[in-house]
């Protein structure tokens, strides 16, 4: 029986590698401090890599640890979705049973699960599948949480250069997210496969810049370690010229020195490492030789059933052609009465040894047998594996029919990338199998409108449109002017993201094809009407609103009905009606929570947000962002909406002061890949901060990225402003009155501005400060623009705090301005009236009353180090006289971090202590020194006992 059948082990030493062993378990300490997420481990093929990783877990699980499996395979690349999370939860589901599993989620949240395993029973069926992926993640991240509650966890994954695009964007999820303690992720890949357009580069990348992520590289063996590993295989010490002939042959890969030593002593040197690695199966007898090259066609893994089915052979029979293979480790028994190559270098070299005719007679085998009987394999993999095996045996009739039911079992389990490939399968046998709409029952265009719905899926843009277009193509509006009008939305939608022009013009097109009084043209017209109000054209938005309100209302479509609305209160926000925003938001979130719509209510939550901001309420919408950021992630939103919603966090933080958060809030949301448009959202705000600590080279960089330095057309009138306002600040920077004046001229030339705090009046009080600026050069144009200036802010409404404040800076009144901006609690602001206050009593002769004024901004400029700032009011005192040395006081958060210094403490602990990144806890620390005006941690406890600074 298979039990009986164990090889003998390849070397009962472990060699080396503690190192690196130490290296695994201080990060293991340090997640379960919740400082650390995962390890990347790379090594070339063959170093150690597995061996290393079992050890590590071995001692994990001797500590209490629980230890999860799961493996890629290179089957994965064909649409083997989310291989290693299916293994890992299978595995957990066999030692704790599928209700445990379960009883750690959310109530119904394991049917999210059912994607990866059917024991969770039948998956979710929701409308919004854009959000079901997203979902799955959430879970599968709440489930390694709630796992590490109770025991220390650890997630092995090996072989992520193997790893399908939906397992590639599920690691860089958790890795990302993960900050529960007690849990780690380990992850090994070949770093000699990493070509240099290898998919799981930029992921690596990517994940280099995440805290918490740790790289580990496995080096080779050196010449003492290929001794000892060959003494503990062979049983003797070897000899020196043996050891040294091995060791340059093998140039200190283990698996090669493995298989020099096949013979035992008397080890052999064939031509090259592809001779080397089939040594050993060379020496086996003939038969369990053809039996090899039969399960290296079947993959990494196959079932015993499988091999015996496909090979022929009677159970004795197969188990007599293993037992030899399984004797030299060359083969190795797994769960489930499978077998796995010992490495997959093995499989490789048997399976490049395949003759061509044998390769495809083989592939159909498997093919045949698992059409026959798909519990072959395991659950949920026999549509993707019929679909790599078809296509291997070269049937173009059956490969097109099991590549168009994988892509369908791939949309079921959100893994609309591995989708698309299969699609593109299809589309690519299309002319070679007659009648191939029958078979798979939808027509070309079908296949195409499938795939750009999967492309939608993941925001793939450039895929999308190519779709869209060869699907519009085939069609004729004229014959079916909705399925065209569906088509031209979606394009639409893609052009959206790319930030690309005609996507009203598409919309209108596809508002004329869908028939009037019906739920179809509401939906269209629901999408143009936001662009339209974007675009700030709040008449004819409005009036599209209310035709497709009174139809969805007829037709009962609550989450439509729920879009129109926050449609509507968009158009309240732009004309600063902000009270109506904020109403009229509530009404669209209660309708997105009675209909459980995570993407409404993360639309509402975001949108209320911004209306906080603009109505001056920024320690709120500093709490509802950090809630609607935990409503994001329970309802699988974070890279749609809940960016937008992070956005929002980083913008309340910049208000009030708190840059330093900010900045990290927005290099978190830029982590996770957002879309273009939400990209270049948040690099907008850190331009801002940037311009304000006079950081030229990043602006330049970050206005060179959103196309502002091109003049890249722009329609919605936030990212007109909201660039004129930047190259505005660039060109005040570099000293450029000029041209920052004639930015001015051309963004006042637009028909309409609007009355939004953050936009129309915000651009208006840097035009003054412009004016201002370039009056003595160019006095006539700096006269126009302010006559334009005046014009535009008599159209303007003026409600609420903040437009307010602003409109009191544009108008001169620069004490009631720092006022009102101290009363809002906006520092830079605040700090920026009193400088332009004391510039005007300066001028009248009043030298005392600008020190004043420069002495209570100075410390709030600094306290933001905002450089350019600090030193135009540093100049102004010195021509005024009256600004002396001054101690500056601690903010509340500096004073928390210098007691937590004064006691020894690290900036890891910090960090701990206070809920903050070790990053963060640096930056105060800098601060507090430059304050203090000392040099080291020691000095600065020093320094706070001596000012009493600390006392109660």
């Amino acid at each position: 029986m298979l039990d009986d059948m164990r090889g003998r082990p390849v070397s009962p030493v472990f060699v080396g590698r503690e190192e690196e062993l130490a290296a695994l378990s201080e990060s293991f300490d340090v997640a379960r401090r919740g400082l650390a997420t995962a390890v990347l481990l790379g090594g070339e093929a063959g170093v150690g890599k597995t061996r290393l990783v079992q050890r590590f877990a071995e001692r994990c699980a001797a500590g209490g640890a629980q230890v999860l499996y799961g493996g890629c395979v290179e089957l994965s690349t064909e649409g083997l979705a989310y291989a290693p999370f299916t293994a890992a939860l299978r595995q957990l589901v066999r030692e704790q049973g599928t209700a445990a599993v379960a009883a750690l989620l959310p109530e119904g949240a394991e049917r999210d699960l059912a994607r990866l395993l059917p024991e969770f029973g039948e998956p979710n069926s929701d409308g919004e599948t854009d959000t079901g992926r997203a979902r799955l993640f959430e879970q599968f991240l709440t489930l390694l949480e709630r796992l590490a509650d109770g025991n220390p966890t650890v997630l092995v994954i090996e072989d992520i250069h193997w790893a399908d695009r939906s397992s590639r964007d599920l690691i860089a999820f958790l890795s990302r997210n993960l900050h529960a303690p007690q849990v780690l992720i380990v992850m090994t890949y070949r770093s000699d496969d990493l070509h240099r357009q290898h998919p799981l580069r930029p992921v690596l990348a990517e994940l280099g810049r995440v805290n918490g992520v740790h790289r580990l590289d496995l080096p080779r063996l050196s010449r003492d370690e290929v001794a000892q590993q060959m003494t503990g295989i062979l049983g003797v010490v070897p000899e020196y010229s043996k050891v040294q002939k091995v060791y340059e042959r093998s140039e200190g890969i283990p698996l090669f020195v493995e298989a020099m030593l096949e013979g035992g002593e008397d080890c052999t040197f064939p031509e090259s490492m592809q001779d080397l690695i089939l040594n050993s199966v060379e020496r086996l007898p003939e038969e369990t030789q053809r039996v090899l090259r039969v399960a290296a066609a079947g993959g990494t893994r196959v079932s015993h059933a499988l091999l015996a089915a496909v090979s022929g052979l009677s159970e004795m029979e197969l188990e007599t052609a293993l037992r030899p293979a399984i004797a030299r480790n060359v083969l190795q028994i797994a769960d489930n009465r499978a077998y796995v190559f010992r490495h997959s270098l093995i499989r490789e070299a048997v399976h490049d040894e395949l003759l061509p005719g044998e390769h495809q007679r083989l592939h159909a085998r498997y093919a045949e047998e698992i059409s026959k009987n798909r519990r072959l394999v395991p659950p949920g993999r026999a549509a993707v594996e019929l679909a790599h095996h078809w296509y291997g045996a070269r049937d173009d009739h059956w490969a097109l029919i099991s590549a168009w039911e994988a892509a369908q079992k791939s949309f079921k389990a959100f893994a609309y990338t591995e989708a698309i490939p299969l699609l593109e399968r299809v589309l690519m046998l299309w002319d070679r199998v007659p009648h191939a709409d029958e078979l798979i029952h939808a027509d070309h265009t079908a296949v195409l409108e499938r795939a750009s719905e999967a492309a939608n899926a993941v925001g793939d843009t450039d895929k999308g449109i190519r779709f869209v277009k060869a699907a519009l193509s085939q069609l004729d509006e004229t014959q079916e002017p909705e399925r065209v009008a569906h088509l031209i939305a979606r394009r639409a939608s893609f052009k959206t993201s790319k930030g690309q022009p005609g996507v009203i013009d598409d919309l209108r097109h596809a508002l004329r094809l869908v028939p009037e009084d019906s739920l179809e043209w509401a939906e269209v017209a629901a999408s143009l009407s936001r662009h339209i109000m974007m675009m700030g054209e709040t008449g004819e938005a409005s009036e599209l609103i209310a035709e497709a309100l009174r139809l969805v209302r007829a037709h009962g479509d609550r989450c439509l009905e729920s879009d129109l609305l926050m449609n509507l209160a968009l158009g309240h926000s732009l004309n600063g009606e902000l009270e109506s925003t904020i109403a009229v938001n509530e009404e669209a979130l209660e309708i997105g929570f009675a209909e459980d719509s995570g993407r409404l209510i993360t639309r509402a939550v975001g949108n209320n947000i911004d209306a906080l901001l603009d109505m001056g309420r920024d320690e709120e919408a500093l709490r509802l962002a950090e809630h609607g950021w935990e409503l994001a992630k329970q309802y699988g939103r974070l890279r749609g909406s809940g960016l937008f919603i992070k956005n929002n966090w980083a913008e309340s933080l910049e208000a009030l002061g708190r840059w330093d958060e900010a900045i990290e809030i927005v290099e978190s949301a830029l982590s996770h890949g957002p879309v273009l448009r939400t990209r270049y959202t948040l690099l907008r705000l850190r331009a801002d901060i940037a311009l304000a600590r006079g950081e030229a080279q990043l602006v330049e960089g970050i206005l060179s990225e959103i196309g502002v330095f091109k003049d890249r057309p722009e329609e919605w009138v936030q990212d007109i402003t909201s660039n004129a306002r930047l190259r505005i600040g660039w060109h005040l920077l570099r000293g450029e009155p000029g041209e920052a004046l004639g930015v001015a001229e051309r963004v006042l030339a637009r028909p309409r501005q609007s009355s939004k705090a953050m936009l129309g009046w915000r651009l208006l009080a840097l035009l003054r400060v412009v004016c201002d600026s370039a009056e003595a050069t160019e006095p006539e144009r700096a006269a126009a623009v302010r006559k334009h200036a005046a014009e535009v802010a008599a159209e303007l409404s003026v409600i609420g705090p903040v437009v307010e404040a602003y409109r009191l800076s544009y108008m001169g009144d620069f004490d009631a301005a720092a006022a009102a901006w101290e009363r809002l609690r906006r520092p830079h602001n605040q700090a920026k009236a009193l400088l332009r206050a004391a510039t005007l009593v300066a001028r009248g002769g009043d030298r005392e009353g600008a020190a004043t004024r420069l002495k209570v901004a100075l410390p709030l400029a600094k306290a933001l180090r905002a450089t350019p700032l600090i030193d135009e009011i540093e100049s102004l005192s010195r021509r005024v006289g009256g600004l002396q040395e001054q101690s500056e006081l601690l903010t509340p958060r500096e004073m928390e971090v210098l007691r937590l210094v004064t006691q020894g403490r690290t900036n890891r602990d910090i960090a701990a202590e206070l809920f903050i990144s070790a990053k963060t806890v640096s930056v105060h620390v800098s601060n507090i020194l430059a304050k203090l005006g000392v040099t080291t941690r020691g000095e600065a406890a020093a320094a706070a006992h001596r000012l009493s600074l600390l006392s109660p």
